[in-house]
């Protein structure tokens, strides 16, 4: 008898969707495979994946965060810049994807407007692993916004990546390159416009914002102003 308790029946559906993917895409055909295939009790496989293949597309985006920051904690990343710290991450975090076509198939699923909610919060978590990897100890608003617009750079990056086919897919870290350069052209005009007059006028109006913290102890969205929580759907 299979227990419900035993984490790794989830990771074998999934090993054995990602056969049917490619094909099938993240569909309900592929999970009835999957079960098949592992043998699982079909009751159980829907108590463990409610939404069927959608929970195991979820499983395996997180299944590569996780194998992310085990492999960001083994690299010595200490004679890079930041920012080549976060291209290297982004790095790896797509040479995890053995098959573009599951990945692609995924985008697709996410897209769709009853699970986008979903995809915004897979690359919301693949962004705040990325940050909290290589040690981001911002306190208030900052924790949000470097949030956001790294999950803008790796969305647009892993589009880019599908459609590369270039020898070790140099364009894509070149386009990532370009991305990041952006981001940090973007960061240097704020700084410089928060020492500018009109900056400096807005600083009262804005203060607020000084209050906003991160989540404590939590790894979604909702934030904190002092000691009240909000929620939103990410």
């Amino acid at each position: 008898m299979q227990d419900p308790q035993d984490p790794d029946i989830k990771s074998r559906l999934l090993d054995a969707a990602l056969l049917h993917v490619p094909f099938d895409g993240w569909t309900q055909d592929s999970f009835d495979s999957a079960v098949a295939d592992t043998g699982t009790d079909p009751a159980l496989a829907t108590a463990l994946c409610p939404r069927g293949a959608v929970d195991l597309a979820v499983a395996y985006h997180r299944r590569g965060d996780a194998e992310m920051r085990a492999r960001l904690a083994a690299e010595d990343l200490s004679d890079l810049r930041f920012r080549d710290r976060i291209a290297r991450a982004v790095q790896i975090r797509l040479a995890l994807c053995d098959d573009k076509e599951v990945v692609r198939r995924g985008m697709t699923l996410f897209a769709l407007p009853q699970h986008a909610g979903t995809g915004a919060d897979l690359i919301w978590g693949t962004a705040d692993a990325i940050w909290t990897a290589l040690g981001d100890s911002s306190d208030d608003i900052n924790w949000y916004t470097k949030r956001m617009t790294l999950g803008a750079v790796y969305s647009a990056t892993v589009l880019y990546w599908l459609g590369d086919d270039s020898p070790g897919h140099a364009a894509t870290w070149a386009f990532l390159d370009r991305r990041i350069d952006n981001v940090m052209q973007f960061e240097k005009a704020k700084a410089g416009f928060n020492k500018s007059p009109l900056g400096k006028a807005l600083s009262g109006p804005l203060s607020a914002l000084s209050r906003v913290r991160p989540p404590a102890g939590r790894d979604d969205l909702p934030g904190r102003h002092h000691d009240t929580q909000y929620k939103h759907d990410g």
